[in-house]
């Protein structure tokens, strides 16, 4: 049985290498296959511009894309024009495998605080959501049956933005109220895919994030404090509303008996600022 990473990348290899250590074997789309590590195995494809050749014996396929700027044009030549191919690939190969692609929470246009479930709807608001909810409809016309997993703001090994912010001293707290922020650790989104590709009978949708969703404002100053760094001065007042403000709910990934290891972003930072998160199940 083989599994297809369609976008190995961070996120890809991390799932791939949790597949290929529970006996699968493990196939890396990406642009540039010397970058896949074994034991995946890696085919060099442009997804945005190739349809892939998916193995006859493909049982699980991953879209895990992530697109290289938040250009309009560069995300839906990614999302759009790249899960377009990888499903006419899947329809070439006569294949029926259970299809899992990663979007994101940005899809969900609520700046209110209040909580959001995969039964709010994904209204985009942004150009590159607006994109993101294009490839979901594109998903639910050509493969109804797949699972949509949207991800919260993945962070983790090499995602360390807020980290950098705080040291070089860029953070800023609001001016007002601090808005809800929403976080998963990528080793734990990695990890849900991996359940989510043998959960029986799954839902057309999961809300993949943490446990406590934490305003941006005690984000910044826990990080400061584990760091020995200033609190982030606080910013001036301005006209200009929040990019969002909400709280999401992992209940129904979570029902199905998936748990993050990293519960909030406490456990999860102080593992990254501990040099720990190397790849393993």
């Amino acid at each position: 049985m083989t599994v297809v990473i369609a976008g190995c990348g961070d996120l890809g290899v991390e799932a791939g290498l949790r597949f290929a250590a529970l006996g699968h074997e493990v196939l890396g789309l990406r642009r540039r296959a010397e970058l896949v590590p074994a034991p995946i195995s890696g085919r060099s494809v442009d997804l945005r511009r190739e349809v892939p050749s998916i193995p006859a014996d493909t049982t699980v396929v991953v879209v895990a894309f992530a697109a290289g700027s938040r250009e309009v044009d560069e995300y839906r030549a990614t999302y759009v024009d790249g899960l377009r191919n990888v499903l006419d690939g899947i329809e070439a190969s006569g294949t029926d495998p259970r299809l899992l692609v990663v979007s994101s929470t940005a899809v969900y246009d609520v700046d209110d605080g209040s909580t959001v479930t995969e039964e709010t709807p994904a209204t985009g608001g942004t150009p590159t959501a607006d994109v993101l909810v294009e490839a979901e409809a594109l998903l639910r016309d050509r493969a109804p049956g797949g699972v949509l997993v949207r991800l919260s703001g993945v962070y983790g090994p090499g995602r360390e933005r807020l980290i950098d912010q705080v040291r070089s001293g860029a953070a800023r707290l609001a001016a007002g109220a601090s808005p809800h922020t929403n976080r998963i650790h990528r080793d734990d989104a990695a990890g849900a895919l991996v359940h989510l590709a043998s959960v029986a009978d799954p839902a057309p949708t999961y809300l993949v994030t943490d446990d406590e969703p934490a305003r941006l404002d005690d984000v910044y100053r826990w990080l400061a404090s584990e760091l020995g760094a200033p609190e982030p001065e606080r910013a001036e007042a301005s006209g200009r509303q929040s990019a969002g403000d909400k709280r999401l709910s992992n209940g129904l990934v979570r029902s199905t008996g998936w748990a993050p290891r990293f519960p909030t972003f406490r456990e999860g930072y102080r593992a990254v600022l501990d040099g720990r998160g190397a790849r393993h199940p």
